[in-house]
């Protein structure tokens, strides 16, 4: 990567490193998996040190990050995304490839924890050397990924992964989070389901990159079949989301290993198509604006939660907007000028 000239400053900081985020840093692009652990927990930590710390290991290791796979994985639960997962990394680890696995929990609304068992579900690559599995609660946050997704992909890529899945709850949230921070956002889907149990499915027709009917084995291939053909008719009348590339739909078995290579290959060759036409870079380039907006608003949020005096005024202000006694408007207003806004 090429440093801006407006960068050169944030760029000389991070050069003065502590002693304790360099050494960090080295293990850490010396692809030791215990450092990546780390320096995973260190950016999802919300202490402001740590953050701190964070930033500039980050600006450290920007210029090794860029080249991987990064491709998204919904569906609803049940459609079998940790076993798929689990087999068609397992395929990228046999071919060569490193692979890390970015498994988004869904968070409880009301304490807060999350199962965090896809390890478990995912066995072979659990244990496999090229392979790292980072469970993360999605903590509320739409989209259903976690609220440092895009830093921990960076960190991954910077570790010598060159392909990071990203695993989304799928449970309806707004996936456009995830199509925003990937390159190939691949769609699965449940032969023979009813709408009722496929929510996210309209919306997602019109952002996936591939549709892949999963199950599409015994008794399921035919049910399997009649989905994909339905599919493809709803996609012919859906304007594509680049010039070059018309989302294919397939048929697979995550559990028999069915279809898995051909999801590679469009990979592949959406990439290639993409990249010849331009359109590669300029979906990266949008995605790093939106996250940065995306981390301006949360920096913003955060000052609203840290200083004493204005969490103080947003309770009061909470309970007044509560009671009717303040409209929404007002405590805004009076919030944002605490900010100086």
């Amino acid at each position: 990567m090429s440093e801006s000239p407006a960068l050169s400053d944030a760029a000389s900081a991070a050069m003065a490193l502590p002693d304790e985020i360099a050494a960090l840093r080295d293990a850490l692009v010396a692809g030791k998996r215990a450092a990546l652990a780390r320096a995973i927990t260190l950016v999802e930590s919300k202490n402001r040190t740590h953050r701190e710390n964070a930033d500039l290991l980050l600006q450290a290791v920007l210029e090794r990050t860029g080249t991987a796979y990064r491709i998204g994985v919904t569906g609803v639960p049940g459609v079998g995304k940790s076993t798929t997962i689990d087999t068609f990394g397992s395929n990228l680890t046999a071919r060569g490839h490193r692979v890390a696995v970015l498994a988004v929990d869904p968070s409880s609304t009301r304490t807060g924890g999350s199962i965090l068992g896809d390890k478990t579900r995912m066995a072979r690559l659990a244990v496999d050397d090229n392979a790292f599995i980072r469970p993360s609660p999605s903590s509320g946050t739409l989209g259903g990924v976690a609220a440092k997704t895009r830093e921990t992909m960076l960190l991954c890529e910077a570790a010598g992964y060159d392909v990071v899945l990203v695993e989304t709850v799928g449970i309806g949230q707004s996936e456009t989070a995830v199509a925003d921070m990937v390159d190939f956002f691949l769609a699965l889907m449940l032969p023979g389901a009813g709408d009722e149990l496929q929510g996210i499915k309209k919306g997602v027709l019109e952002i996936a990159d591939m549709i892949a009917v999963n199950k599409a084995d015994g008794d399921g291939s035919d049910r399997a079949r009649a989905a994909a053909a339905e599919y493809r008719s709803a996609l012919g009348i859906l304007a594509p989301r680049s010039a070059v590339w018309t989302p294919p739909v397939v048929t697979i078995s995550g559990l028999a290993n069915t279809g898995l290579d051909q999801i590679w290959d469009m990979v592949v060759l959406h990439r290639a198509k993409t990249e010849a036409a331009g359109d590669f870079a300029k979906r990266r380039q949008d995605q790093q604006v939106t996250w940065m907006w995306t981390m301006l608003r949360d920096r913003l949020h955060a000052a609203l939660t840290e200083r004493d005096d204005i969490r103080e005024r947003l309770r009061v202000l909470e309970d007044g907007v509560r009671a009717g006694t303040v409209s929404p408007s007002l405590a805004v207003a009076e919030l944002a000028g605490a900010l100086g806004l």
